[in-house]
């Protein structure tokens, strides 16, 4: 039987998001899934609420290197190995992520944000097929029109030691990431070799990174080809990426364009959409869905 766990970092601010999506979790996925929650060591207490027999509370910096130094109440790390620039707190989430992913003994971990909520059901035959994980890819979706995200392709080209590419190129940045643990150990390592110094010391000197697109770069031209042989182009997930506020009627004809294989919805943090609007047009969705 294929193992299976749900990864998600978040903090005090996002704590209404994650219960949501916590109680989500139980509820959709099979009862021998997961959920391990990545927390900074002062919000673990408020977190503890959401503990229970699956349900996995991680303290963040037992995943960080002890020359990472955060300063209290301030979002960026200092990484004594090298102080300049330091690590914003977009880029430590990231370590972290991968970090934890890298460690958990699972075939299958489903990284998601707090603002990601599922919807329906699902197995992990979604995530894994023929022991492989489920790649998700959309090719030739980033040109010009999107340079932070070049930005991220020639960032994870560096540190992978690949020659730099032109766009158009794929996107691998989703709400919802199916990854392979073992993958991310090799992917690690590789940066590692790669850089000659400690995989978090070469991503935490980095000003734009993305985790995704890293491991998307790794598992197309650097891992087994076995690895993308499962691959798709379907997130599983319905969006909402714009920092815009959604109100009820904008939030529910989002959700009406919910497609039959989404398992999850996301609005992003970001958009400041209120809890009320995003409670209330979830619960909507899913009367509608059962």
């Amino acid at each position: 039987m294929t193992s299976m766990a749900v990864l998600t970092p978040s903090y005090a601010p996002d704590f209404e998001l994650c219960r949501d999506l916590h109680r989500s979790v139980l509820r959709h996925a099979p009862t021998e899934v997961e959920h391990h929650l990545l927390v900074p060591k002062r919000d673990a207490r408020l977190f503890a609420q959401l503990k229970g027999p699956r349900t996995r509370l991680h303290v963040a910096e037992d995943f960080l290197p002890k020359t990472f130094l955060s300063p209290p109440r301030l979002n960026y790390s200092i990484n004594l190995r090298r102080p300049l620039p330091p690590i914003r707190g977009w880029i430590r989430q990231q370590i972290l992520k991968l970090a934890a992913a890298a460690q958990l003994e699972m075939d299958v971990v489903i990284v998601a944000d707090s603002d990601v909520e599922f919807i329906r059901p699902f197995s992990a035959k979604v995530f894994r097929k023929d022991d492989v994980v489920r790649f998700y890819r959309r090719p030739e979706a980033i040109d010009v029109t999107l340079p932070r995200h070049l930005i991220w392709h020639d960032v994870t080209r560096r540190l992978l030691g690949l020659p730099a590419a032109t766009p158009p190129l794929p996107d691998y940045v989703a709400p919802l990431v199916a990854c392979d643990p073992n993958l991310v150990s090799s992917m690690l390592r590789k940066v590692s070799e790669v850089t000659r110094e400690p995989w978090t010391s070469a991503v935490g000197a980095e000003l734009h990174f993305s985790e995704y697109t890293l491991y998307g770069v790794y598992i197309e031209e650097v891992a087994d080809p076995l690895a993308r042989s499962f691959v798709s182009d379907d997130s599983l997930c319905h969006e909402y990426w714009n920092e815009e506020p959604l109100d009820p009627q904008s939030a529910e004809t989002f959700l009406s364009a919910v497609r039959p294989t989404d398992v999850a919805v996301m609005i992003s943090a970001k958009s400041r959409t209120p809890l009320g609007v995003r409670r209330s047009a979830l619960a909507s969705a899913r009367r509608e869905l059962e």
